[in-house]
């Protein structure tokens, strides 16, 4: 039987120029489509129909300490498109161990993270979103 292995530390996560790093612990990265793919009815003699969506969209949250020098990459990312109203970027993110991966072209932030402060080192949730991109869930090596 083969092994397969998973390493966070071998998640790449490149925003604009910049490569990401200083991740909370547990979930750091979550990638997923904004709109259902495949939607379906069923009538009332049983009929079934189904439609498919062309929204190409996709929602990014990136979790990251408190600490971490990306808050910073965001938050100038995102104070610049709100003054120029297109200061988009593109992203990547890809498992360096698998085969997992995501890259789009054109990406926005959301909003700003959440500010919170207490006793212990913290995180700051920040929600991107595309108008495109390329999603492939895989497996690892």
């Amino acid at each position: 039987m083969a092994l397969a292995t998973y390493a966070p530390d071998e998640v790449s996560i490149v925003i604009g120029a910049a490569i990401a790093t200083g991740f909370a612990d547990g979930t750091f990265v979550d990638i997923e489509e904004i709109s259902e793919g495949v939607t379906s009815v069923a009538g009332a003699d049983g009929e079934v129909a189904r439609s498919t969506s062309a929204d190409p969209r996709k929602k990014i949250t990136l979790t990251l300490l408190q600490t971490s020098s990306t808050n910073d990459v965001l938050s100038a990312l995102y104070a610049a498109d709100k003054v120029s109203k297109n200061a988009t970027f593109p992203i990547a993110v890809k498992d360096l161990r698998g085969r997992s991966l995501f890259a789009a072209s054109t990406a926005w932030i959301t909003k700003y993270a959440k500010l919170d402060f207490g006793k212990e080192i913290g995180s700051r949730e920040w929600v991107i979103e595309t108008s495109d991109g390329i999603l492939f869930v895989g497996g690892n090596d």
